[in-house]
């Protein structure tokens, strides 16, 4: 847990505070925060709704989003459980946003169930990030490779064939928007050893011993891109907002 908090990239403020203007978020909104690992939605949007909700099927993600709660002082409901836990028991939302958690779903039977908890008008927000081809991220196909390299694919992803759009586009949320935000960031190279030991295929628990020297590498081959400890990682912060078509008049 403490490489996830200290590597994984947050979302940039400006686009939860576009997605929320987006939405015409209030203060009665219900909000789910499916798969919400240390809770940085919940905790991020809590201030602009009435009651947050917050889902996770991991003990240790939940008791990570307890302390971010805190420390932020916003009020939010930790439920230890799965998409396959969505049912009327939690009532109903205006709005359900899902950060980096979609693909290890059974996304049909999650958007299904979801149908039911969505109040008519309400939205699925799925959170992501990307790193654009520019010349300041010609350190992360390196960065990627390495991971891979020591990848337990035992623990891996399950295998997508199809795009979270085109699941989306054949269920009831049709409606697609695309909002991204771009930012240049300073990140320590040690916040990269982080992250790549936060990955669930390349964690110290998949990689016992191994992960030492996945760490050591990653310091060496990292810093050829640094500058006083630090590479520029340009990275885009995404938001596809999914509603259901209007019912005609």
């Amino acid at each position: 847990m403490p490489h996830y908090l200290a590597g994984r990239p947050n979302y940039a403020p400006a686009l939860l505070r576009i997605v929320s203007e987006q939405l015409q978020l209030v203060e009665s909104d219900r909000l789910l925060d499916l798969g919400c690992g240390p809770g940085w939605l919940a905790v991020a949007f809590a201030p602009l709704v009435g009651a947050v909700v917050a889902i996770d099927p991991e003990p240790a993600m939940l008791e990570a989003a307890r302390a971010v709660a805190a420390a932020a002082n916003a009020r939010i409901e930790l439920v230890e459980g799965s998409s396959y836990d969505l049912g009327p028991d939690l009532g109903t939302f205006d709005v359900v946003t899902i950060g980096r958690a979609f693909h290890w779903m059974d996304r049909a039977d999650t958007l299904r169930r979801l149908d039911t908890l969505i109040n008519p008008g309400g939205a699925l927000v799925l959170f992501n990030d990307v790193r654009p081809e520019v010349p300041e991220n010609s350190w992360y196909k390196l960065y990627s490779e390495l991971v891979d390299s020591y990848m337990n694919s035992d623990n891996s992803i399950p295998l997508q064939h199809l795009r979270h759009e085109a699941v989306l586009l054949e269920s009831p949320f049709d409606q697609l928007i695309r909002i991204g935000v771009i930012e240049r960031r300073t990140v320590p190279i040690a916040r990269l050893v982080d992250r790549a030991l936060s990955m669930s295929t390349s964690s110290p628990e998949q990689l016992g011993s191994l992960s030492d020297r996945l760490a050591q590498e990653m310091l060496t081959q990292m810093s050829q891109f640094a500058i006083n400890g630090d590479v520029v990682e340009v990275i885009e912060s995404q938001a596809l907002i999914a509603r259901r078509s209007p019912v005609p008049a």
